[in-house]
């Protein structure tokens, strides 16, 4: 258990209220971090926040919602969890968004800038928060969810997959920064999850035979697989891992 132990430790996760950012709060929680379950609405952080509270007592996990287009917000989001918890050891840059499908030829300027503002930008907004603290006590990991999309060319999910390429390349940056205070930054690149954030991939039951079919494991996944690699990423079984991207796509990428 020691190798996955974080007992003790302190996890902010962005966009935790549903989806993979959930179980990936759900998780480190039942590792024994403290975790800190952020979205934009405050009801269902807390509805999460509770839940985890229930099952591992109280105080393991608090609401502090956050929009992460403000830089206000995401300021707020440090500080309350400092002050409620007194430090952050662990970041999960989760939340991102998407408001544009088709090609490139047709994204209005606003949202281009939208998706690289909330999935590059706030990452490295909020980043640029937390990191300070880690350096200082020369201990920390930092964890970008980024895609499978970032590795390769779609005419449909082109601009986010931009935006996801640019956050393999922030942490691959960060950790060459951070290493030497042994502060780790990695990427996990998910295939497609059964989120309500991919729903137009897969309530199509053709569509989602077309996605799935060319993968060995031939099936969509679900969130709580993504998260037992952010257990590990997070925690002192990857010590010696920075500066990575670890895909989690059941073997999509290696099979087409």
């Amino acid at each position: 258990m020691e190798l996955f132990d974080l007992s003790g430790k302190v996890a902010v996760i962005t966009g935790s209220s549903k989806g993979i950012g959930k179980a990936i709060a759900e998780r480190l929680a039942e590792h024994g971090a403290r975790v800190v379950i952020s979205s934009r609405k405050a009801g269902p952080c807390e509805e999460v926040a509770a839940a985890i509270n229930d099952r591992h007592g109280v105080g393991r996990a608090i609401a502090i919602p956050a929009n992460i287009a403000s830089k206000e917000d995401l300021q707020r989001l440090v500080d309350e969890t400092n002050s409620a918890f007194g430090q952050i050891d662990i970041l999960v840059c989760n939340a991102a968004t998407n408001p544009y499908a088709g090609p490139m030829a047709g994204i209005a300027d606003d949202q281009f800038e939208k998706i690289l503002q909330n999935n590059v930008i706030s990452n490295h907004w909020l980043i640029q928060m937390v990191a300070p603290q880690m350096l200082e006590r020369k201990d920390g990991s930092i964890l970008i969810i980024s895609s499978i999309g970032g590795l390769r060319g779609n005419a449909l999910i082109g601009a986010y997959n931009i935006s996801k390429a640019a956050d393999m390349q922030l942490a691959r940056n960060l950790a060459v920064e951070y290493g030497p205070s042994n502060v780790r930054v990695n990427c996990i690149a998910p295939g497609l999850v059964q989120t309500d954030f991919a729903r137009y991939l897969w309530e199509n039951p053709e569509l989602l035979k077309t996605v799935t079919e060319p993968a060995p494991l031939k099936r969509i996944g679900q969130p709580d697989e993504i998260a037992g690699t952010a257990v590990y990423l997070c925690s002192p079984a990857s010590a010696y891992v920075t500066g990575q991207t670890l895909v989690v796509d059941g073997g999509l990428t290696i099979a087409w």
